[in-house]
């Protein structure tokens, strides 16, 4: 379930906003968040999931802290609602001069409107309470001084456009023709390639890992220790075992739903015996293992006698009969009336034969044969042959005997003896329904009354299959524990991409290195395809595998913990053309500069592209300079990758420690460019942009003549126009780049580029 809240602190007027993220049905997150703050007024929208009107009526009832819930029309919370209220909020940072469109602007740099749904309903709240300003002119509104995204304690800020652009997640659609409508799978992932656990909540729970990875040293260390006891290949076999048992873990809150409801089938006794007898199996076999680890220890503390005495009552339960009947039975030898009503029900067949044969001395001779027959919920029934002659109902009548009803070719009556055998025996089947209905009934009383000790068992064996799928990972790909530490630096031996190794034939590994010594602001410069986003992408996931408790692809790495994680990266989809574009790039810039701390992790990668040279390249010193103006401990660690290689070469940037200047390696080969893909320290002196041009496959002459170009516009020189070039500027001339329909793409590739080749 998605969770998304937003406050006001009327302390310092700053409005705080926690971009949706996913929690549990418990709403063990949105707890920790009400215990973080202790507001003095809940808002919460009228139409709400069942869990949540149980959580709000938990905190309605608490004695010892007892917020005001208001609750608002479903509306209030719409996204377009939120906007204008927004729009129209009192923000004195923002100047009154400014336009609509450029309020927008500004305040998606501040707030992404994705998370607007709470924002409106808590402003609807303070203009109708005038927090703050209860003596004020009401012309006065509450004032916003600043927007703060807020995450809970030890919990790392990731947003959005990270998870995007490091692959943490990727969808795509399912390949099975059954599953092409809704079906999605994950595709080339981080999750992908860590998840190996066995059951389905061991995987929502590693998703939710790494929805809020962790600053907590504690936790971490936690996790580590258990990694690292399974990556030992001594302890392969125990792996195993648990594994196996960790399949038959099966979703004891809905099992536990179903049985407060009464709506329980015989496949939930069945999932529920196969969870608890292998909740038994995991804590006999983790009692075997050091219990100086701490999950170890409280499995085998916490998995307490009530499995047992759970799994003793369930055995109980006849599953291969149940099955069989579509119903609840036991087996024999649990209830003696039981027991003795089915050995009647066994010997009634033989018993009834006797019965009829009595019946037949007493009856028409005009009938040679009959049967007495046991129905549920009516009796037991004389069944004779329909005579040819009975074809009217008045014929049907027998002196005697009472007419119950007609079957096909069959009449059935009610006889004397058939009487008495429904006062001696009554209606067996239906006595012992309801005697094995009574013993479900009290079977699901005493598993409800134990509820606590399965909740805790599912909460261990999740945490137990996330922690052995790092571990198998770590076998499986050779990753190596990584030591957390509080300090602020990032220090890493050569290492690896966990996603890219699986994709390239040839991996070189690169160091990392980030401290208040060795330079916290790095500038990475160097030709395309030289490896720089590769190797900004590679910081970013090792410091999130570290901060959800996996080993990572280096030999030896020790990374201080930081509280965020800020992007500002071009998608392999995007195009940068436009100042939509720009304005996108813009505000992701704006989050890391607004947002980020001294312990913060800022990954930035080609910001300017696509706008002006001298306007990108000046916003990017700007930026740059921004951050090495703090004092060193407020600088977060910045990898910022630049074709504005004149950001350097102009010595926009001060001379300072925090600044480490560093470039990929290349060689050239006659007129070959080879990337060696080695990390050095300098800075890249040509963007080898006629290289790139030939290895991307353009037309020699086409690369000549730009070459050409660029020597005479850098030396001053006129440029002498190609007249046979004209057409082609002329029809690029006429294109109209605010129509949607023009396909830029296909007109260079089927047009400029044909008529360029020719031409030259």
């Amino acid at each position: 379930e998605q969770l998304g809240l937003s406050f006001y602190d009327s302390r310092d007027y700053t409005l705080h906003f926690m971009p949706d993220t996913v929690d549990d049905t418990d709403l063990h997150l949105l707890d920790r968040v009400i215990q973080e703050i202790s507001p003095h007024v809940i808002i919460t929208s009228a139409k709400q999931e069942q869990n949540m009107a149980r959580f709000m009526k938990g905190l309605g009832s608490n004695s010892d802290y007892k917020p005001e819930i208001v609750v608002y029309p479903h509306a209030d919370f719409g996204v377009e609602v939120s906007k204008q209220r927004l729009l129209s909020a009192h923000l004195p940072f923002i100047p009154s001069s400014i336009t609509e469109q450029e309020r927008i602007s500004y305040l998606t740099s501040c707030i992404p409107f994705d998370s607007l749904r709470t924002v409106g309903a808590l402003l609807k709240c303070l203009d109708r309470r005038r927090v703050g300003v209860e003596l004020e002119d009401s012309s006065v509104g509450v004032p916003i001084l600043q927007f703060l995204t807020y995450t809970l304690m030890d919990v790392v800020y990731v947003d959005r456009d990270t998870y995007s652009v490091l692959q943490i997640f990727k969808s795509e659609l399912h390949p099975s023709v059954y599953k092409l409508q809704s079906g999605e799978k994950e595709g080339l992932s981080l999750y992908g390639i860590l998840n190996r656990c066995r059951c389905k909540f061991g995987s929502n729970l590693l998703r939710q890992w790494f929805h809020r990875p962790t600053r907590d040293l504690g936790v971490l260390r936690r996790r580590q220790e258990v990694v690292r006891f399974f990556t030992s290949p001594r302890n392969s076999e125990v792996m195993r075992i648990l594994q196996s048992f960790l399949r038959n873990i099966r979703s004891v809150p809905t099992l536990l739903q179903r049985m407060s409801l009464s709506h329980t089938k015989v496949s939930d006794w069945q999932s529920l015996y196969k969870t608890v007898y292998s909740a038994v199996g995991i804590r006999d076999t983790v009692r075997s293992l050091p219990q100086t680890i701490q999950l170890f220890q409280e499995i085998s503390e916490g998995f307490v006698d009530d499995l047992h005495y759970i799994a003793a009552l369930i055995s109980k339960v006849d599953f291969e009969s149940s099955l069989a009947e579509n119903r609840f039975t036991i087996k024999p030898n649990v209830d003696p009336a039981i027991d003795e009503k089915k050995r009647r029900m066994m010997g009634l067949s033989d018993f009834l034969t006797d019965v009829a044969h009595a019946e037949l001395q007493t009856l028409d001779l005009r009938f040679s044969t009959c049967s007495v027959i046991y129905i549920p919920l009516i009796g037991f029934l004389l069944s004779v042959p329909r005579l040819p002659s009975m074809v009217e109902k008045e014929t049907f009548e027998i002196e005697g005997l009472d007419f119950i009803f007609v079957s096909e070719d069959r009449l059935h009556y009610r006889s004397a003896r058939t009487k008495e055998l429904d006062n001696m025996l009554g209606d067996l089947h239906c006595d012992i329904r309801d005697m094995e209905t009574a013993v479900m009934t009290q079977l699901q009383a005493t598993v409800l009354q134990r509820a606590s000790c399965l909740c805790k068992v599912l909460s261990l064996c999740a945490e137990l299959d996330c922690l052995m799928a790092l571990a198998q990972a770590s076998q499986d790909y050779g990753y190596c524990p990584v030591l957390c530490c509080a300090c602020l630096c990032l220090i890493s031996s050569p290492f690896r991409h966990p996603l890219m190794e699986m994709c390239a034939p040839v991996f070189v590994s690169n160091p990392c290195i980030s401290s208040e010594t060795e330079g916290r602001v790095k500038v990475l410069t160097g030709p395309n395809s030289s490896g720089k986003s590769i190797y900004l992408k590679q910081v970013g996931l090792i410091v999130f595998m570290a901060l959800i408790g996996s080993d990572v692809p280096a030999k030896e790495a020790e990374i201080g913990l930081v509280d965020g994680i800020f992007t500002r990266m071009q998608s392999r989809e995007s195009v940068s053309v436009g100042l939509s574009t720009f304005m996108i790039d813009l505000n992701q810039m704006a989050k890391a500069l607004n947002h980020s701390t001294g312990r913060s992790l800022v990954l930035v990668d080609e910001f300017g592209k696509g706008t002006n040279t001298v306007d990108g390249l000046s916003l990017l010193a700007a930026c740059l300079n921004h951050w090495l103006g703090r004092v060193p401990a407020q600088c977060p660690h910045v990898f910022l990758a630049t074709n504005f290689h004149g950001v350097l070469q102009l010595g926009l940037l001060p001379q300072t420690q925090l600044l480490s200047l560093l470039t990929l390696e290349t060689a050239v080969d006659g007129e070959e460019l080879v990337f060696l893909y080695q990390l050095k320290e300098g800075i890249c002196q040509s963007s080898y942009a006629a290289n790139i041009a030939t290895l991307a496959g353009l037309p020699p002459a086409l690369v000549q003549r730009g070459v050409e170009v660029s020597d005479l516009y850098r030396t001053g020189k006129a440029i002498k126009r190609l007249d046979q070039c004209e057409r082609v500027v002329e029809k690029f001339l006429s294109l109209d780049l605010d129509d949607p329909s023009v396909d830029l793409h296909s007109y260079m590739k089927d047009e400029l580029l044909p008529s360029t080749g020719e031409l030259l």
